[in-house]
């Protein structure tokens, strides 16, 4: 016969089993006391070792309870200390812990947190970056891309806009079809609405034959819509024709065309202001931003340069490295132009290095100093909070680059202790390790 399972929450059995005990605790100094008021005698030290008999039974079984339940769980720190990217973490924290729950609470934290970064580097092998930002996009990602949802990627130039898309495409029911892109901005006006549409032949001069559209080659797949800013007006309500009923006619044709096309947008610009200036139409806009993805800027994520940086120089033929003066001032600039201007900035150095190492010679020199002001002229509309938190964030960062990441002595120099700065560092996401990285 087989044998039986049978699973009971933890949340559920505790708390019975510690129901029990306080049941019979009372069962027992009721028995006692009815005893004793049979005999008309209540004994002040008998009553005493009763309940402290009853106490000891209760710590005991409460003490047998814990081992058993959280024994696996004792083991598991155990074992997850002796390992050297946690054990580092531990050993700066251990003194701002002041509980064992502290401690425990920590681990699991910097475990997850390790295991997030794996699941995106294994899921996104094209995407570079392990900031907390960059893997709230790419759970974003996950999650949109098993619907038919219409997406609309928002962020500044040279952010990552077309791989988020990509990614996106990669990981739907439809990435077997094709993933069709098309930039708004690169077709001039004339020619879009052939391009999106197709033309039947004679419909135009040079119309000499019949073209399909991106459109309708992209039938059961994907269109990525790069720039959807700079489509022109009239093109815009042809396209909210084709999100709204799925259909099209070629241009100068008269038959109606069905697609099932899967929509994902993306722009650089302030479509809402857009719209207050009648250069975007409010209902397109609807209809594209059904799941927003907002792709933060590169000075927004430290925490990548340093990743991303490496990652480009491996990629380049002439396998440069660079020195950790070039590294800091890489990391210390305001990266207007993003991952984008990073990479040609890499390569422009790595040819002027000659295939050594990149000094900071080798550099522009827009990347000779903290470009603060930037960063100021690019948060001034932000709320006082998020303009404070970013100032606050700057301060730190450069307390911890000091002292080569040791929280002690950057605590010491910003004038807190070291169990606030640990607080603000989680708030603010600051990555410690990428900072160490630096020395």
């Amino acid at each position: 016969m087989k044998k039986k399972n049978i699973y009971i929450s933890l949340y559920i059995l505790i708390p019975l089993i510690n129901a029990g005990i306080s049941i019979i605790g009372i069962i027992i100094t009721y028995q006692f006391l009815q005893h004793k008021k049979n005999i008309g005698q209540i004994n002040t030290l008998e009553f005493f070792f009763v309940v402290s008999a009853i106490a000891i039974i209760s710590v005991v079984t409460s003490f047998v309870i814990v081992r058993l339940f959280f024994r696996p769980l004792i083991k598991f720190v155990d074992k997850t200390q002796k390992i050297s990217i946690i054990a580092q973490t531990q050993s700066e924290n251990k003194k701002s812990i002041t509980s064992d729950l502290n401690q425990i609470s920590e681990i699991f934290e910097n475990v997850t947190n390790i295991l997030s970064k794996i699941e995106a580097r294994e899921l996104f092998p094209e995407i570079v970056g392990s900031s907390t930002a960059m893997r709230n996009i790419l759970t974003q990602v996950i999650k949109v891309a098993a619907t038919d949802s219409t997406v609309l990627i928002c962020g500044e130039s040279g952010t990552g806009k077309e791989l988020v898309a990509s990614s996106i495409h990669e990981h739907s029911s439809r990435k077997k079809k094709p993933f069709i892109k098309i930039n708004c901005v690169a077709i001039p006006e004339g020619l879009l609405e052939s391009e999106l549409f197709g033309h039947e032949k004679g419909s135009f001069t040079g119309a000499i034959e019949q073209k399909k559209g991106k459109f309708e080659i992209a039938d059961g797949g994907t269109v990525f819509l790069d720039e959807i800013g700079d489509m022109p007006l009239n093109t815009q309500a042809k396209l909210l024709r084709v999100l709204q009923e799925k259909e099209f006619e070629r241009v100068g044709g008269i038959k109606p065309i069905k697609v099932d096309i899967r929509f994902i947008a993306a722009t650089n610009k302030n479509l809402p202001e857009m719209i207050r200036d009648g250069k975007f139409r409010e209902d397109l806009y609807f209809r594209l931003n059904v799941f927003p993805i907002n792709i933060p800027a590169l000075r927004d994520r430290k925490e990548d340069i340093i990743l991303i940086a490496n990652y480009f120089l491996e990629s380049l033929s002439s396998q440069a490295k660079i020195s950790n003066s070039a590294l800091q001032k890489i990391f210390d600039y305001s990266w207007p132009g993003n991952v984008r201007e990073l990479k040609n900035v890499l390569e422009h150095a790595s040819i002027l290095s000659e295939k050594s190492v990149i000094e900071s010679k080798h550099l522009p020199s827009t990347l000779a100093g903290k470009d603060f002001s930037d960063i100021n002229s690019k948060n001034n509309n932000a709320p006082l909070d998020d303009q404070l938190n970013l100032m606050e964030k700057e301060i730190i960062i450069e307390a911890l680059r000091k002292t080569g990441g040791v929280q002690v002595q950057a605590a010491g120099i910003l004038g807190i202790n070291q169990r606030s700065l640990w607080h603000r560092i989680k708030k603010l996401q600051i990555d410690v390790d990428m900072i160490k990285n630096l020395h």
